[in-house]
């Protein structure tokens, strides 16, 4: 009898173990499969069931991106981004945004993508991740036109020069050493006028939109690009670094489009020359 007992108890002892082991590995599996499902990435599956990816951009970055008198968006980068769009399947949304906020307002979910000029820096990768340049910028110095006391960098020493909040214009200049004081700007057309003004002595800027900006008929004469160029920047599409699979998608795109020739006609349509060649 004490046998049976004794043999009746391990029989319980075991299945009760056995049990308690299946559950905790049900548990287990179960929370595993809950994690993996959600670390998987699905940036690129959301976008194709909404049907649209949003662009976050500052529209006042001629010729890359601005509004023209019909309030219309237009520039570089809205074709190109409009052509990415029709690459993937889907529509393009443009989600204006001061630029001095875009990477925290990309962070937070704001829209999908930044394309806005935006130049690849060590700064930015820790926050964002980036595609392959798509443009190779460069920063320009702008005086008045009949500045003599301005010709290269080094003259910009005790002179206050104005740059966009935000931009990498801003970086530049806060390594410049020597000057009296870096004004800082929401739009460009603000420092061109204060420039002309002589509320300051220079701008530095991105090369595209100073250039753009110099070429209409009313500021023609009146300013004068310097041709010491401080930097050369490489700009690229900026995505929320958990994203890998819209980036990838993304890259695929610009590829493509570059390969077709529709890069260069863009190129030619907006600076007036191939870049791609």
């Amino acid at each position: 009898m004490k046998k049976f007992k004794k043999l009746m108890a391990l029989m319980f002892i075991f299945i009760f173990s056995a049990a308690l082991f299946a559950g905790c590995g049900s548990s287990s599996n179960s929370s595993n499969s809950g994690q993996s499902k959600s670390s998987s990435d699905s940036s690129l599956d959301n976008i194709k069931k909404a049907g649209v990816i949003k662009i976050g951009l500052e529209d006042s970055f001629p010729p890359m991106e601005f509004r023209n008198n019909k309030n219309e968006l237009k520039g570089f980068d809205i074709d190109m981004a409009n052509a990415i769009g029709k690459k993937l399947g889907v529509k393009t949304e443009f989600v204006p945004t001061d630029f001095n906020g875009i990477i925290l307002a990309l962070k937070t979910g704001k829209f999908d993508a930044i394309i806005s000029g935006l130049s690849i820096t060590d700064e930015r990768k820790k926050e964002i991740a980036f595609s392959e340049p798509y443009l190779m910028d460069s920063q320009i110095i702008i005086v008045k036109n009949g500045n003599t006391a301005i010709k290269k960098a080094d003259d910009l020493k005790g002179k206050t020069v104005g740059v966009g909040l935000g931009t990498t214009s801003e970086n530049v200049a806060a390594k410049m050493k020597g000057l009296k004081e870096v004004k800082k700007y929401d739009k460009t057309t603000e420092e061109l006028q204060d420039l002309l003004i002589g509320r300051i002595d220079a701008v530095v800027v991105d090369e595209p939109v100073g250039r753009y900006y110099l070429s209409a008929s009313d500021k023609k004469g009146k300013y004068l690009v310097l041709n010491d160029n401080l930097t050369k920047e490489p700009m690229g599409i900026g995505f929320k670094k958990e994203n890998k699979d819209l980036q990838s998608a993304v890259q695929k795109a610009v590829n493509e489009l570059k390969k077709e020739g529709e890069l260069s006609k863009l190129s030619i349509k907006w600076f007036g020359t191939d870049i791609y060649k």
